[in-house]
């Protein structure tokens, strides 16, 4: 693969950024009030940051702590990072035309109480991926984005909040799969790309096994997840699952894939 080729990411991060609020990056500017990134892979700011989502959660709800395990917040919230670390990549590459090539040295973030977490990006070389396949988009996805940023925050997540590798690379695939979902039901001219990237992300190391990919319907290319695990939202008293859960009954499934496909 032509790793060498890069673009500047700024144009193919404006691109991801039109797809919606989790596709968006901003540039980084002083004084704007940004944490390294790196200071997301430590525990303590971890442990902060599953607080402050916890906090949200037992006010929102009306629930007290003990209705809200830490460990199920932790993993929704680091669901939720993911989305914000893969959607924008995934975005500029298939949308924009190059695939932004970011490090944990030049990403930043800001703390906010609930909603996207801000990330904004330094100087970031791309690869280009207009002349790409959808295979090699996808290597380049899981062994750029992915390898640099997520899996670092996952293991943290893992050893901090004893959460299973299962549970963790499940939530991985779901922020994906999402995020394609998000960007061909904005984008449907980019649908089948998306879905081909999708397709072959999952059968991948790490995120292989994570989940199935489905297309319900041949003549759409929109694809849908299925994880092998959960998240464990559910353990949250009215949480319920989400659409891509193993534990979510086929007739549920089939109606939400069928409301997303009208």
């Amino acid at each position: 693969m032509p790793l060498h080729r890069t673009a500047a990411a700024g144009p193919a991060l404006a691109a991801s950024a039109a797809i919606g609020p989790y596709f968006a990056w901003e540039a980084w500017s002083a004084g704007a009030g940004w944490h390294p990134f790196t200071d997301l892979l430590t525990a303590s700011v971890a442990a902060q940051r599953v607080a402050v989502a916890r906090s949200t959660l037992v006010s929102a709800f009306g629930l007290t702590e003990e209705d809200v395990p830490v460990r199920v917040v932790a993993s929704v919230y680091f669901m939720g990072v993911a989305a914000r670390l893969l959607s924008p990549p995934l975005g500029a590459a298939v949308a924009g035309g190059a695939l932004p090539l970011a490090t944990r040295a030049n990403l930043w973030w800001r703390p906010v109480p609930a909603g996207p977490m801000p990330v904004a990006y330094g100087v970031v070389p791309a690869l280009p991926t207009a002349d790409l396949s959808p295979a090699e988009v996808a290597s380049a996805l899981v062994a750029g984005p992915l390898a640099e940023t997520v899996t670092p925050l996952l293991e943290l997540f893992r050893t901090a909040f004893l959460l299973s590798p299962q549970v963790l690379w499940g939530n991985v695939a779901s922020a994906l799969a999402g995020a394609v979902g998000v960007l061909a039901d904005t984008m449907p001219r980019h649908a089948a790309r998306a879905g081909e990237v999708l397709d072959h992300a999952l059968t991948l190391a790490p995120l292989a096994g994570a989940g199935t990919v489905v297309r319900p319907d041949p003549e759409q290319a929109r694809r849908f997840l299925v994880r092998s695990n959960c998240c464990l939202y559910y353990r949250i008293p009215g949480g319920g699952t989400c659409g891509d859960c193993v534990l979510t009954p086929e007739a549920d499934r089939q109606r939400h894939w069928s409301s997303l496909l009208q």
